[in-house]
This record gives structure tokens, sequence and C-alpha cells, in this order.
């Protein structure tokens, strides 16, 4: 274990991966997916924060399954998707740089040693290296659609833990929406008809502008239609599972984006 916080005025190396990857540039689906908590590795100079391996494998990590559900969807859909490399607990890409909880010290009950005392200059580094590049890329796809003419639907995809400090989520998957509720209402309508799954409408977490970052700031404020989706993690901890909710998904989406159009939201 490393509980280096970083003490240069750089945080990543060569030996670092970049912070962003892109999947299907430019792909043709008005579809833009995007993943704010894929990735669980760290900066080699931060080593893993202090955690030991079983940390580092928890949610508090990253969204288990999230990012193989969203690549499943990118695949099927023919989408532009945009994921995030490293850990959430490097810097949340899911909040603003200026949220208390962008570095956090302890996530849910587990102390994170090398967030402890993080110097300003340490964690602008953290944002300018990876959550900006992070949002940089998003808003350029989103920037180069929209000066062609192209129309952009933004799906935020995460997860979610079953049990959450000792309280069980009934919630197979969430669909959550701030203000703008066109394309949230559709899938919630289409989600609820399949009449085997308990959907969260806007559950097991209520999304803000003050709060959330993504789908907010890259959705609402542009005017786009938009949604994150929050799925169970032991529903997609495994391959099988990842591919059925992709699947699933991909048709919910496609049926959704249909919906959409009828109803001259887009």
């Amino acid at each position: 274990m490393d509980h280096d916080g970083g003490t240069g005025e750089t945080l990543l190396g060569t030996e670092d991966p970049p912070s962003v990857e892109v999947v299907r540039a430019g792909a043709s689906s008005p579809f833009l997916l995007t993943c704010e908590h894929a990735g669980k590795i760290f900066p080699k100079r931060l080593g893993t924060l202090g955690l030991d391996p079983t940390d580092v494998e928890r949610h508090i990590t990253y969204d288990i399954g999230a990012a193989d559900v969203a690549k499943g969807l990118s695949r099927r859909l023919d989408a532009h998707l945009v994921l995030q490399a490293y850990s959430r607990l490097v810097v949340d890409c899911n909040r603003s740089p200026d949220a208390g909880d962008f570095i956090v010290t302890v996530s849910e009950d587990t102390e994170i040693p090398g967030n402890r005392a993080v110097s300003g200059q340490q964690a602008k580094a953290r944002a300018d290296e990876i959550f900006h590049p992070y949002h940089d890329t998003i808003a350029a796809a989103l920037d180069e659609r929209e000066s062609s003419g192209r129309i952009s639907v933004l799906v935020a995809v995460h997860s979610c833990t079953p049990v959450f400090h000792g309280v069980s989520r009934p919630w197979h998957v969430g669909v959550l929406y701030e203000h703008d509720a066109r394309f949230a209402q559709i899938l919630l309508e289409l989600l609820d008809d399949e009449g085997h799954l308990c959907v969260g409408d806007n559950e097991p977490y209520y999304m803000t502008s003050d709060k959330d970052y993504a789908a907010p700031v890259h959705g609402q404020n542009r005017g786009i239609p938009h949604v994150e989706l929050e799925i169970r993690q032991d529903l997609i901890e495994t391959a099988e599972g990842q591919d059925e909710w992709a699947e699933f998904l991909a048709d919910i989406l496609r049926e959704g984006l249909g919906r959409m159009r009828e109803a001259g939201h887009i």
C-alpha cells in the first residue's frame, strides 16, 4: 500500500495510461454514452491511496459492471462512448471540483488514507489531469455533433450497490433526472411495462445540479435529452449479467428514442 498523496505539480507520468477512453468516436447513433465511474486504476505516484486489495475491488473504487455494460450498449447501438479510466477515489468525475466530495477522505465507512492531506495544488493537478480532460472530451464530442446538425441523446451509465449502510435496495435499475424529464419519463414507462422489474424513479439517488455533474452539465444545461441509469451491481457483476443488461437496455433505449421522435421531443 502507498499512502502518498502526490507532492509534485503534475500527477500522471509517462507510465500512466490516459485518463479518458473513447469507444466508437463519431459513431452513427444519436446516443452519446458516458461512464463517469468506469475505471478502478490509480496513478502510479498515488499507489492505491492506502487501500488494501479487497477495498480496491469494491464499489467505493468504481462502479462494478458499469463499464462493460456501457461498452455493450455502445456496440449494440453503434454509439459514441466516453469512459473515465481512473478511480472515483482519485477524483469523482460526477462531482464538481468545488464539491466537498470531489476528493473524499471517507467513502461509505472506509477511510481513504491517501486523501487525508491533499493540498490545493495536488487537488488542482488531479482535476487538471483527470477531471477536465474527461469532461472536455464529452463537451467536444457534443459540440461537434451540434455543429454538424446531429441529434444527441446523453445516457450516463452507472451502477449501485444492492445494500447501502445496511439497507437493502430493491430497485433493479434507477432512472435519474432533474428538471428535464422528457427522456426519463419515457424510459420509466418502458421499464415499468416490463412487469418484472423494480424501477427507481430518481432512486436510489435523486439527481441535482449541485451534487451530480455529467448529466446536468452535458445534458440538462445544453437542453438535450438525457438520463442517468443506475443498475444494481449484483445484476451486472458477471460477464453474463453485463451482456444481458446491455442487450435489454439497448432495446429499451431504441424504443425510447422512437417515442421521443413520435412526441416531437427531438
